[in-house]
C-alpha cells in the first residue's frame, strides 16, 4: 500500500517519503518536514494514533494528517483519530480522486510540487 500510494503521488507530481514501520516514522518527519501525512492507523509495530498524538503536540495544526484503515472501520474509529489529531479518516480501499481532493488546498497553497 505504502510503495502503490507514493508511486501515484509521485505521479501527480507530489514529493514523497515513506516509512513503513512506526519506530521510522519521526525521523522522516524531522528531515522531510511534509505538508500532509498519510498515516495507517494499525502500523506493524505500532499505533497511527499514537503517532498522530505525538505529531501534533510536536508540531501543532501541520501537517495535515489523513489516518488511513482497512481493519478498523467502525464509527467509533474515525472520532478518535479526530481526538488525537487528524484532519482526516479514509477506510481502503478508497478512491486515489479522494485522497487527491483533500490534499488540493495544499497543493494549490505550495505550489506545483507539495511534500
Amino acid at each position: 500500500m505504502v510503495l502503490t500510494l507514493a508511486t501515484l503521488l509521485r505521479d501527480e507530481g507530489h514529493q514523497v517519503e515513506e516509512a513503513y514501520r512506526a519506530q521510522d516514522v519521526m525521523p522522516v518527519v524531522r528531515r522531510f518536514d511534509p505538508h500532509v501525512m498519510l498515516l495507517d492507523i494499525a502500523l506493524p509495530d505500532g499505533s497511527g494514533y499514537a503517532i498522530a498524538e505525538h505529531i501534533r503536540r510536536r508540531s501543532g495544526p501541520q501537517p495535515m494528517l489523513i489516518a488511513l484503515t482497512g481493519i478498523y472501520k467502525r464509527p467509533p474509529h474515525d472520532q478518535l483519530s479526530r481526538v488525537v489529531g487528524c484532519d482526516h479518516f479514509l477506510t481502503k480501499p478508497f478512491e486515489i480522486d479522494q485522497l487527491l481532493k483533500l490534499i488540493a488546498p495544499l497543493t494549490l497553497e505550495s505550489g506545483p510540487s507539495p511534500r
